[in-house]
């Protein structure tokens, strides 16, 4: 595809493209291939300015907040319609950009963002307040109010996804938003910009600048006339940027870093599971917060899981992005890269064994690592503990259920989790003990716009999705009556 037929390149501005104040540019790389594919305006401070006050004055003055909620939902009903109308282009972008396989970004990527917008479209229509009952002689109902200002700032690996989970329940609620995706995949939320002008939101009420976070998310995080982040990225990243919101008491959500541990009992399916286990950690190149890295398998089964794993996980296919079979496509940046192969690196001088890969390969200058498979590692272990964010899977045996929960909840994480077993009961019951904000039971990353998701510990807090995520982006204002005539 060529992004020559986008509006990319330049900011979008109270409505309209604009160039950076300073005329700043950066270049946009393919990680398939490593080579340019665009350049964009590198944004700085002056114009996250602009961009918050167009916003502000959309809240203040423009229609949208004072819009019905069944109005405001119809605009995002058009949305969803604009983007299944343009969900290939939207594929080959997201594709392109962030190195996802073609299949996965028609499958997964636009068609969970499109849904998004049709779910919170719907939810949207019935964003009525309440009636109280109170014991003093007085009348009394809550309003729901969006909060204003709504700043979104969304990470590389899930682009358009995690832009929609913020984006489309914030405007649902009648906020403004101003959005800065990475820097290294900026180019859907520019598509994104189209399609919303397009479907009528109001100019001012959604607005993008891309560029660097170290600058722009700093500020934007930081800014006086912004009334809500909501935040994900790394854990590190996350706590600065939590603790420049609370010098001004802004709320704050975030989706920070997983690493979470995927369960294999005896008693499993063991086809179904190892299909899953792997499905877990390789999809989107182990680019996914809720990615499975960390296999716990009960003893009885380990040496047998690891063959089956050695034999299996090198046939799953890989390399080119156009492919509609290619299920691993590159890491997003040389960075990521150079990231992961070191991790291993460390892990493989620690003594752990790699049963399978632990390389980076060669294809077409891209930046692909094979995908891989630790043994012999140590429950404190760097590979273990931290956040690899590439397809590389540990895996660590355990003797009894109170053994395999310690093991899952000995990281500083908690986003995800899964379990792979026949047992009913012992499903339940260990998932009651984990501490994640979302346990799959016999599968691995079913999601749904219904149901929400976040993290514990460090991996954040607020959730994304569902009725939660909306009432993250309102306040209950109090109505009260007095009916006993007192002054």
């Amino acid at each position: 595809m060529s992004v020559t037929t986008l509006t990319v390149g330049r900011l979008f501005i109270g409505g309209e493209w604009t160039d950076a104040a300073d005329g700043g540019r950066m270049d946009v790389i393919a990680p398939s291939t490593g080579e340019k594919i665009a350049d964009v305006a590198r944004a700085g401070v002056a114009d996250v300015d602009a961009a918050v006050a167009a916003a502000r004055r959309a809240f203040d003055e423009g229609p949208w907040p004072r819009l019905s909620s069944r109005e405001r939902a119809r605009v995002l009903q058009r949305a969803y319609a604009l983007m299944r109308e343009r969900a290939e282009e939207l594929a080959q972008l997201e594709s392109l950009d962030v190195g996802k396989p073609i299949t996965f970004a028609r499958v997964v990527d636009v068609n969970n963002a499109a849904e998004l917008y049709e779910y919170y479209a719907a939810l949207g229509h019935r964003l009525d307040g309440e009636v109280r009952e109170i014991t003093a002689a007085a009348h009394a109902y809550i309003r729901p109010e969006p909060l204003g200002v709504v700043a979104a700032i969304t990470p590389f690996n899930f682009p358009l996804i995690l832009s929609s989970t913020k984006i489309a329940p914030a405007l649902a609620a009648g906020n403004t938003v101003v959005h800065k995706p990475a820097s290294d995949t900026p180019l859907s939320a520019l598509l994104m910009a189209e399609i919303l002008r397009d479907a009528g939101v109001p100019e001012g009420v959604f607005n993008v600048v891309t560029g660097p976070g170290s600058t722009l998310g700093d500020h934007l995080v930081g800014h006086p006339d912004v009334d809500k982040v909501a935040f994900t990225g790394s854990t590190e990243v996350g706590a600065h940027a939590a603790g420049l919101a609370g010098r001004s008491l802004t709320p704050f959500t975030a989706e920070l870093g997983g690493n979470a541990a995927n369960i294999l009992f005896a008693d499993a399916d063991l086809d179904r599971a190892v299909h899953t286990i792997i499905s877990a950690f390789v999809f989107n190149a182990g680019q996914f917060c809720m990615a499975g890295p960390r296999l716990l398998v009960e003893r009885s089964l380990y040496g047998v899981v690891l063959g089956i794993l050695k034999d299996a996980v090198p046939q799953v296919p890989f390399g080119d992005i156009a492919d509609p079979a290619t299920v691993i496509g590159p890491l997003a940046s040389r960075t990521q890269l150079d990231k992961v192969s070191a991790l291993v690196e460390r892990a493989r001088a620690a003594g752990a064994r790699v049963v399978t890969g632990g390389h980076a390969v060669e294809h077409d200058g891209g930046f692909f690592y094979a995908p891989t498979v630790i043994a012999d590692v140590a429950p404190d272990a760097e590979v273990v503990v931290d956040e690899v964010f590439g397809p590389v899977l540990t895996v660590q045996p355990f003797d009894t259920e109170d053994e395999a929960v310690a093991l899952a909840n000995g990281t500083p994480f908690g986003l995800a989790s899964g379990i792979q077993t026949a047992d009913l009961a012992r499903a339940h019951r260990v998932a009651a003990r984990l501490r994640a904000g979302i346990t799959w039971i016999n599968g691995w990353a079913v999601l749904d716009p219904s149901v929400p998701f976040g993290g514990v510990k460090a991996s954040g807090w607020g959730r994304e999705g569902g009725p939660e995520a909306l009432q993250s982006y309102q306040k209950a204002h109090s109505i009260v009556f007095d009916l006993g005539g007192t002054a």
